[in-house]
């Protein structure tokens, strides 16, 4: 029993996933050098000093593009459906549990600009458009999810009937608390405020501080 493991390796008919699944979940300097020769070969581009933690899901990587100087934290899922993929610029910051999925296809991406941290389990989708600007911080558990279900015939399932979506839009030098929740029908403004627990509804003016369910603005920055 005691070499039950060992035994099971050598009648493995792809040992290379096996090595691959080691090295991906490794805490080493080796290790971690050793995935980002993998994935320089298999992103669509990669910059400078790029950090890929243990555990990481990436899916279509041909479709992922990173700047210079990122950081994907362990555990970071990050799924490319199409061409419009995903582009996360230099000086972001992925953090534990991020989940990014572009959803569809055709239409879906998601583009990260320069100097963006992304707390640990945020959730962002990106059906027809999720674009997030320079400077702006997500803290934890936060969900962006650009599409809404129609539910408006009680005759035929939910599943059935569609949604709407549309292109989302988080500004410049935005900052959103955790388990802010931004729907599909809101945009935020450049230099806004989301507090912790709100959920926006609406498109949210730049400069100005919302909280609430609904999120309602309470102020702006601008005097």
């Amino acid at each position: 029993m005691d070499n039950f493991f060992t035994n099971a390796f050598e009648q493995m008919n792809n040992k290379e996933e096996f090595y691959k699944a080691v090295i991906m979940n490794t805490r080493s300097e080796e290790a971690e050098k050793l995935r980002i020769e993998y994935y320089s070969r298999q992103f669509k581009s990669v910059g400078d000093n790029v950090k890929i933690g243990v555990g990481v899901k990436i899916v279509n990587p041909q479709y992922i593009s990173l700047g210079n100087n990122v950081i994907i934290d362990d555990g970071v899922t990050l799924i490319a459906r199409g061409e419009g993929g995903i582009s996360i610029g230099n000086n972001v910051r992925l953090n534990d549990r991020v989940y990014l999925d572009t959803e569809r296809d055709d239409l879906g991406y998601i583009t990260i600009k320069d100097n963006v941290y992304i707390g640990t389990g945020t959730t962002l989708f990106g059906h027809v458009g999720l674009e997030i600007g320079e400077y702006s911080l997500l803290a934890q558990n936060i969900t962006i999810t650009p599409y809404s279900h129609i539910f408006e015939d009680a005759d035929s399932e939910i599943i059935k009937q569609g949604g709407h979506t549309r292109k989302v839009s988080i500004g410049r030098d935005c900052y959103l608390g955790m388990n802010a929740c931004v729907l599909y029908s809101a945009d935020i403004g450049e230099g806004s405020i989301i507090g912790s627990g709100s959920v926006v509804v609406k498109t949210v003016p730049p400069y100005s501080v919302a909280v609430g369910n609904p999120a309602r603005i309470i102020r702006s920055r601008k005097r």
